[in-house]
């Protein structure tokens, strides 16, 4: 087989493919083979019709479809791997040329990853926001920590903010109830803004047993983000009574003894979290700025298949949420072509963000152990709220491992940029990312070596350990 590679452009290459006639042997006597369990020939078994009888009684043009069939993915494969293609798409096969007994000639389009000069990444410089966390975060903390703890005592006065009322509401247009627009014994807290528009306003100064109409839009349904009529009916006031914000409080709500050791505890927590946040502000601005300094041309086909993938996804997640997109970029104060603008952006960048980074863990050899794998899936089967066995067991029925693999192995090849990167906050104080914990946590110079020093042992124990 001889093959020949044309670009078409950055991202399309044409394969031009020569096959002896006697190299489609193999896939020949296969055919023949099919053909013959198939065909019901008097005088001969099945699966024993001699190729001439095949012949006459198919017809030779039957099995040489069958044949070049056969043959054509496994020639397509060895010509990618012959001049070294990797596809991003299926092909588009054209044969050009076919006679019986005479060579085999056929074309195949196909869009492939590019060839990227990978930009130098080891003297990248960003700067992120720095770490600000106040006093009043802290007791905003607390006071949701008290009111966790806090009792509802009923009340014979007006609903007021802050109070918890147990209401009924019911949605009509011109005089009908709405479908799925009536809630009973629903308790909400006055003055939260989270339910529908208008519903604290009417809510205030009603008391138990008062009931109050007003005008809203409803988020979800076949009627969302059109004007209904909503009744809602008050038939319980609570007001919440605060434990009192002391030693005592803190003994009953946490592991502490005093106050000052609880608010010193949310403080740390709030740290590590803040500091979690800072490290993948740091991600994303030194994968931006690398990105900003590579020329990575994108396969447009790939590229729109996968904004077309990506915009059904979102328009999904928004009718199991019961809104329409209308109502979505109405939330979100975006126009149709905002939203579409920023989308683009989203899938190019992370496409392109595929290739680099691919071809930067390739440089540097980046490879994946069977914990890393294991952990990776553990983490995506969380994230997707199911459980780790029929995860994993999903993965591996539909071939998706290599596209696990692939995400490990890019995030380890970003997290060598990024640890390599010089990141400073915007008080001038340096980012400490390569020894940040997943819970937040710094780690001590003591405890990085001996997690080197453990290295080095488990290094030593490999190369002293007798082959199998």
């Amino acid at each position: 087989m001889k093959s020949a590679v044309e670009t078409l452009n950055p991202t399309r290459a044409k394969l031009t493919i020569e096959v002896p006639f006697e190299e489609l042997k193999p896939s020949l006597d296969a055919a023949y083979q099919r053909i013959a369990k198939q065909v019901n020939v008097p005088g001969f078994r099945k699966g024993k019709v001699p190729p001439a009888v095949i012949d006459r009684q198919v017809g030779r043009g039957v099995v040489l479809d069958e044949a070049i069939n056969d043959a054509l993915p496994k020639l397509y494969v060895q010509a990618l791997q012959e001049n070294d293609l990797q596809p991003l798409a299926q092909p588009e096969i054209d044969i050009t040329k076919f006679d019986d007994g005479e060579t085999l000639e056929f074309t195949a389009e196909v869009d492939v990853r590019p060839t990227i000069d990978v930009p130098k990444y080891d003297d990248l410089a960003v700067e992120v926001d720095a770490i600000a966390l106040s006093d009043e975060d802290i007791s905003e903390q607390v006071e949701a920590l008290r009111e966790r703890f806090a009792t509802l005592n009923d009340v014979e006065r007006p609903a007021a903010d802050g109070d918890i009322v147990t209401i009924d509401l019911v949605a009509s247009k011109d005089g009908e109830t709405v479908e799925g627009g009536e809630v009973s014994g629903y308790s909400y807290k006055v003055g939260a803004g989270d339910m529908l528009d208008g519903v604290d306003e009417a809510l205030r100064g009603l008391s138990a047993g008062g009931e109050a109409t007003f005008t809203s839009q409803l988020l979800g349904g076949d009627l969302a983000g059109e004007d209904v009529d909503v009744t809602v009916k008050v038939s319980a006031v609570k007001e919440q009574e605060l434990p009192a914000l002391d030693d005592e409080f803190a003994q009953t709500a946490s592991e502490f003894d005093t106050v000052a050791e609880l608010r010193d505890d949310v403080r740390a927590r709030l740290e590590r979290g803040k500091r979690l946040e800072q490290a993948a502000a740091a991600r994303d601005a030194v994968l931006e700025k690398l990105l900003d300094s590579a020329e990575i041309p994108l396969p447009e086909a790939a590229l729109n298949a996968e904004l077309a993938e990506r915009k059904g996804e979102i328009e999904q997640q928004l009718m199991y949420s019961g809104m329409t997109m209308e109502s979505y970029l109405d939330d979100q104060k975006q126009t149709v072509d905002e939203f579409e603008a920023e989308l683009e952006k989203r899938v190019r960048d992370a496409m392109a963000a595929q290739f680099l980074l691919d071809e930067i863990a390739k440089t540097e050899e980046i490879g994946v152990e069977q914990q890393e794998l294991s952990a990776h899936l553990f983490r995506r089967a969380q994230q997707s709220g199911q459980n780790p066995d029929d995860f994993v067991k999903h993965m591996v029925e539909h071939n998706h491992i290599p596209e696990m693999v692939a995400e490990v192995v890019r995030g380890k090849a970003l997290a060598l940029i990024v640890e390599g990167a010089k990141v400073t906050d915007t008080a001038g104080a340096h980012v400490e990312l390569k020894n940040l914990r997943p819970d937040g946590t710094i780690a001590s110079a003591e405890e990085i070596a001996a997690a080197q020093a453990e290295a080095a042992e488990d290094a030593a124990e490999v190369e002293e350990s007798p082959e199998d």
